[in-house]
């Protein structure tokens, strides 16, 4: 069985037993705070627990990284949405330790998207045209350097409005203990 069909093979059984109850709120968040976050697996759970937000808390943006390559593109947007359309008054900007952006090699992908069946042609076509493979798959030397950059950004964006309050944090990704980043 795959897991597409054992995924719905248990959503069945959880929305007919009404396991979604428990979960039930609404779409601004109640802790009035938006999280950027790595799409790591080891922070599904962990990071909601290590600071205490249940469903409904937060909005939770997630990516490789936690990173903002583009002040205009859709990690942005989504904040703004969260800040203007749905109340958020605060930003949180959560890195991890043990992140795999962490000098992330773009070239070794680039090589293993050939291997798999891309080919060079499209890769060509793409740098060609402006898309830098090296930046558009970029990672980071610290996480760090990550947390600060997108910070950075968040703070410094023309529509972020100046009330709401930019922070930058790291978590351990083992036990989810957080320490403050260093961010001017």
């Amino acid at each position: 069985m795959s897991n597409l069909e054992t995924i719905l093979e248990f959503n069945q059984a959880f929305v007919e037993t009404k396991g979604y109850e428990t979960y039930k709120t609404d779409k601004f968040p109640e802790k009035k705070l938006v999280i950027l976050t790595c799409m790591d697996a080891r922070l599904v759970e962990l990071l909601p627990k290590a600071m205490n937000l249940k469903n409904g808390d937060a909005k939770i943006i997630k990516n490789a990284g936690a990173i903002i390559t583009q002040p205009f593109g859709s990690v942005m947007r989504s904040i703004l949405v969260a800040i203007y359309e749905l109340g958020a008054e605060e930003v949180l900007v959560v890195g991890h330790r043990g992140c795999g952006m962490t000098k992330l090699n773009s070239e070794n992908i680039v090589a293993q998207a050939i291997e798999r069946g891309i080919s060079e042609t499209v890769i060509t076509t793409l740098e060609n045209s402006g898309i830098k493979m090296n930046r558009f798959l970029r990672g980071f030397e610290s996480v760090e350097e990550g947390v600060v950059s997108s910070v950075a950004i968040i703070r410094n964006h023309p529509l972020m409005p100046s009330s709401v309050q930019v922070h930058g944090l790291i978590m351990d990704s083992e036990t989810g203990k957080l320490e403050m980043a260093e961010v001017n």
